[in-house]
């Protein structure tokens, strides 16, 4: 059962509310989400492209411009090697189009899945030198590389890493030494500053489609694009709005913290989405039922994103990325509307792989801290998915592990954490068991001997300091208001919040004592419940509760249960018509 946290931040909010031009409530949200100040408060409301970090103070930027630029004017053969996800997909097509349209000789290699594994490897490497490449440029990857970078430096190719992941490191006399891979130019906000070991970069939390958009900023002459589309004269700006959209789905699809520039980039970037030319993109939006709709984070992370990585889980993510270069409408609709089907196999493909990790997780491995599950079934490129549903069941670390299509002795993981576990830095203590790893602190991968599995399981859970507290769900809410306070004005004006999601929850509220009445129970897997709740002064409230009925056996039709309630509003749209709504975070019952 989650814990309910109730925030207590101070601030003069009559005050900022007046200064901002809000409602004091909207204000109290803004600090809860330690936001300090009316300046701080009206820069997040309304910060613009104009108030990015500039580019140029990204750790070796000058160095892969200058690079770069001279391999364009000088027509080298540049191989951009990404990756599989929406954010390789995204960076490797915003480095393309900013290469070609510039003149330069560009294309692009994703590694497969399943028999490549993340990012660059030596096949990759081999490949671009025998297709007569001059530079390999990486994104959303490389910079845990050394070894394949060396390889390719040695065959005499020129390279330039983009990446975001975290730097590999090995402990000396309790001072980390960074391990850099052998390259030209590194492009990384996570790089460290030589005396203190923190980021050079203000904000290193960007995503790999991030870093490749502000190197194309430079790369095309930092165009302004602050001003309305209608403004634009130079083609230049054109390309960059174009640009700008797949970096806003990719910094939501990567599940980046949606905090200062992260905010602009997403904010920017899905309306740049919406209204975008790009004929791939447009196919997307309209096979997905969000042509002429406003995008939300919803909508990239759980409805382009799937569809974007379902090619690279199932097929290869080729498809994925072809789709953004493709001119003719209709070839680019049938190339969405697979996509669209793919993806369709995969939750079904999920489902099955969720159920039986759930029934070994319980059986098996119940007082393991760090849960690691190995389904020999289930397809490598899924194994992601269902540790992030094990994650959010048992609120711990988990490692999902397949066996390798390629060779038997060997398995493939990934890894899903908590807040309170940086993955990475664990796996790093015992980087000496993997073939190869990689990540973040929330996310890994990594690929193991077969032989290995135990020992890693016991070495991760018998070094694992997580307490109980540490693993219970802790429901952050922003303070007690009964539903009959808000209103529709209100609700329009916390949308001032958005983009929501990691880092930035949605403004969730709680009340006490309301009687909650079952109305119906509606979708294909009836998960809906539509219900009625009533507080003591008699008023009336549409509610819904995105759980099955079973889940909840005290609230049944036509017997109302007292409860506790954690909601968030929204305004629900349809056929022109505009209602308020409660749905219903987590409940208790009174």
């Amino acid at each position: 059962m989650a814990k309910w946290m109730v925030s207590g931040k101070k601030a003069d909010f009559n005050e900022i509310a007046r200064l901002c031009g809000i409602s004091p409530v909207t204000a109290r949200l803004i600090r809860n989400r330690d936001v300090v100040g009316a300046e701080e408060t009206s820069l997040y409301i309304g910060g613009t492209m104009a108030d990015l970090t500039p580019p140029e103070r990204l750790p070796g930027m000058s160095d892969a411009v200058r690079i770069l630029a001279d391999a364009i004017a000088r027509k080298k053969k540049i191989r951009i090697i990404g990756d599989y996800d929406v954010d390789g997909i995204c960076s490797s097509f915003i480095l393309q189009r900013m290469i070609t349209f510039l003149g330069g000789s560009a294309d692009t290699e994703l590694p497969n899945r399943v028999t490549d594994g993340y990012g660059i490897n030596e096949r990759l490497v081999e490949q671009a030198a025998a297709d007569g490449a001059d530079l390999i440029l990486t994104c959303d990857n490389g910079i845990a590389a050394k070894e394949v970078l060396q390889k390719a430096k040695d065959a005499g190719l020129t390279v330039i890493v983009t990446d975001h992941h975290e730097i590999p490191y090995e402990e000396e006399n309790g001072k980390r030494r960074f391990i850099l891979p052998p390259a030209d130019a590194i492009v990384e906000p996570k790089l460290p500053d030589p005396a203190t070991g923190e980021p050079l970069y203000d904000f290193p939390e960007i995503c790999g489609a991030a870093v490749a958009f502000k190197l194309s900023q430079i790369m095309l002459g930092k165009p302004d694009i602050t001003g309305s589309r209608a403004k634009d004269r130079e083609e230049t700006q054109k390309v960059l709005r174009e640009l700008l959209a797949f970096c806003g789905i990719a910094t939501v699809c990567d599940v980046m913290p949606l905090v200062k520039e992260n905010r602009i980039l997403v904010r920017y970037g899905l309306l740049e989405a919406a209204a975008s030319e790009n004929t791939g993109l447009r196919a997307l939006l309209l096979a997905s039922g969000l042509d002429g709709v406003r995008l939300t984070c919803y909508h990239a992370g759980f409805v382009i994103g799937p569809c974007l990585n379902a090619p690279g889980r199932l097929d290869t993510a080729r498809r994925a990325l072809d789709l953004f270069f493709e001119k003719d409408p209709e070839k680019a609709m049938m190339t969405a509307s697979e996509l669209r089907s793919l993806n369709e196999s995969r939750k079904s493909m999920t489902e099955k792989g969720a159920e039986d990790a759930m029934q070994m997780a319980a059986t098996r491995f119940a007082a393991d801290r760090v849960l690691i599950v190995r389904l020999d079934d289930l397809h490598e490129s899924l194994a992601g998915i269902v540790a992030g549903r094990l994650r959010e069941k048992y609120e711990r670390p988990v490692i999902v592990l397949t066996p390798s299509s390629e060779d038997e002795g060997i398995l493939k993981g990934s890894g899903r954490s908590i807040e309170a576990y940086d993955m990475f830095e664990q796996l790093n203590r015992f980087r000496e068991m993997f073939l190869k790893f990689g990540g973040h602190k929330m996310a890994a991968g990594l690929t193991i001997l077969r032989e290995k599995e135990e020992e890693l399981r016991k070495a991760l859970n018998e070094s694992c300091t997580l307490t109980k507290e540490d693993m219970t769900e802790v429901l952050h809410i922003d303070m007690e208001l009964p539903p009959r306070f808000i209103t529709m004005e209100m609700t329009d004006e916390f949308r001032l919040l958005e983009p929501c999601g990691n880092q930035n929850q949605r403004p969730l509220f709680v009340t006490r004592d309301l009687l909650l009445t079952v109305e119906r129970v509606l979708g294909k897997n009836r998960n809906v419940l539509k219900i009625r709740g009533a507080d003591q002064t008699g008023r009336n409230f549409d509610m819904v509760l995105f759980d099955p009925p079973e889940k909840h056996p005290y609230l049944q039709p036509g017997h109302p249960a007292r409860c506790n309630v954690v909601y968030y509003p929204e305004i629900n749209e349809w056929r022109g018509n505009r209602s308020l709504q409660f749905v219903i975070r987590d409940l208790k019952t009174v």
